[in-house]
């Protein structure tokens, strides 16, 4: 079969695979030399391959529909790897370091003297209104200083070939389990391209994830105790929650499993009584956490947890309050806040952006609303954004009204000419848009995942990469070549 690579000289879109001109970039071209191997039917029956092989390892994701309330589907995944050379990596995974140092030392400030405020480097205004400052943690320290023990930033190349960060997710960022599944998928269904490439492996994570937990017990020099807290089975993360767990041989736990004593530690309930927990990865939301502390109506979590955590009884990974980062109009101040912390430049770039809390920027926004991709500061999942150049003239008006009404709340950033990689869709490859959500652990050391989760927009055109909106993934290949 010829893929004919000549008819991607027609992608107006930087490729990740494929030049200009329609030939292989250097190190893909063994690559596409293979699959160009393989006629429609055989490329058919990989992916078909692959689809099974997920549903028989029951890699799921769970989606909420008007129709169908919430139901579990089998994990989206393209057999096509993206690729991404070593050197170029490198110089990413120290930005990445340099960013996630700078995100923790501001939180902790912002708990603490807000030194970042009194010097006027960043405004009063968007912390007042940030809905995910946590007060009740004003004055806690944890374990090492560290606020976003697991980061997750999104990272996207634009057509200059730069790669420019998106967006941060601090609070419970999630999709690694499927960047380590879709590795395991590759191998079963593409076993002859590793006789070629060895992309640089990412099965370390999860002991890498149990090192950093571990680092943060409360009780140096004994074996700990770590659980991963999760809401329950209906959660659209909960497969993940279930995985992490099962390969750091950890216990998966609800809000109910545990109790806090009176000597302010937790415990969990178990067939032999109590035992002490030292470490919480929690995967559940701040204000969910502690019907104490915050939401009294919460019965998701743990009574009197943050009482723990603040006396140094246990460890939360990530940590309340971290989350005040987890914004974006706060992501648009990260370069300050880098230059500010670090006295550095930023090493990887954010994307334009433009504060609609800016009376000039706002003017600029609503009078350009056609071209740009519009965003609330803190939804997730590619909800509640516009996609100017995909929108009718009734959405703009709405989005206009939105904006004004809440300024603070919205920021704008230029539709991006975010780049592509062949994509399997019936039998052909076309190009289809990707991003990439790479991990980054911060402990004792700090560690970056060799590449991350690759997302796809499955259909033509489309930019949403979410799997929950039709969105798709790719195994992420780091090759040193």
């Amino acid at each position: 079969m010829n893929n004919n690579w000549e008819k991607f000289s027609d992608n107006p879109f930087y490729d990740e695979l494929i030049t200009p001109k329609g030939n292989a970039r250097s190190y893909a071209r063994k690559l596409l030399s293979d699959i160009d191997k393989l006629d429609k039917v055989e490329l058919e029956k990989r992916q078909e391959a692959a689809d099974l092989a997920i549903k028989q390892m029951g890699i799921t994701f769970r989606v909420y529909t008007e129709e169908e309330g919430s139901i579990d589907r089998a994990w989206p995944f393209d057999i096509i790897p993206r690729m991404i050379q070593k050197k170029e990596w490198d110089k990413i995974e120290i930005g990445l370091k340099q960013r996630v140092k700078a995100i923790n030392l501001f939180i902790d400030d912002l708990y603490h003297d807000q030194k970042i405020l009194k010097d006027k480097v960043f405004p009063e205004e968007v912390l007042a209104k940030s809905v995910n400052f946590r007060e009740q943690c004003i004055g806690i320290n944890p374990a090492k200083g560290i606020w976003a023990h697991i980061c997750g930033s999104d990272l996207v190349r634009h057509s200059d070939g730069k790669i420019y960060v998106l967006e941060d997710n601090l609070r419970v960022p999630s999709g690694v389990s499927y960047m380590l599944e879709n590795r395991q998928v590759v191998k079963r269904v593409f076993p002859e391209l590793f006789d070629t490439y060895s992309p640089l492996p990412v099965n370390s994570y999860t002991s890498d994830l149990f090192d950093n937990l571990a680092s943060l017990s409360p009780r140096p020099g004994d074996e700990p105790e770590i659980v991963v807290l999760t809401p329950g089975i209906y959660n659209s993360a909960y497969f993940e929650h279930a995985y992490l767990a099962q390969q750091m041989g950890c216990e998966l736990v609800e809000g109910r499993d545990l109790i806090v004593g009176d000597d302010d530690c937790v415990y969990m309930l178990n067939v032999e009584g109590l035992s002490r927990v030292d470490v919480i990865y929690r995967r559940i939301d701040d204000l969910f956490m502690d019907p104490e502390a915050f939401n009294s109506d919460s019965v998701l979590g743990v009574r009197g947890l943050l009482r723990a955590w603040k006396a140094g009884n246990v460890a939360l990974a990530n940590a309340p309050g971290a989350g005040v980062a987890d914004d974006k109009v706060v992501y648009s101040y990260v370069p300050d806040i880098i230059r500010y912390y670090l006295d550095q430049e930023p090493l990887v770039p954010n994307v334009e952006t433009w504060r609609c809390m800016d009376p000039d920027s706002l003017k600029y926004v609503l009078e350009h609303l056609h071209e740009l991709v519009v965003k609330p500061a803190n939804e997730s999942g590619g909800y509640g954004m516009l996609v100017g150049p995909a929108s009718t003239r009734a959405e703009r008006d709405e989005f206009s009204k939105l904006i004004q009404a809440d300024p603070r709340n919205y920021i704008a950033q230029p539709t991006l000419g975010i780049s592509t990689v062949p994509t399997l869709i019936r039998g052909q490859l076309e190009p289809r848009h990707v991003d990439l959500r790479p991990f980054v652990l911060s402990g004792e050391s700090t560690k970056v995942t060799m590449g991350g989760l690759t997302r796809v927009a499955m259909k033509k055109g489309s930019l949403i990469v979410n799997s929950s909106q039709g969105g798709g993934s790719k195994d992420t290949w780091i090759v040193d070549v």
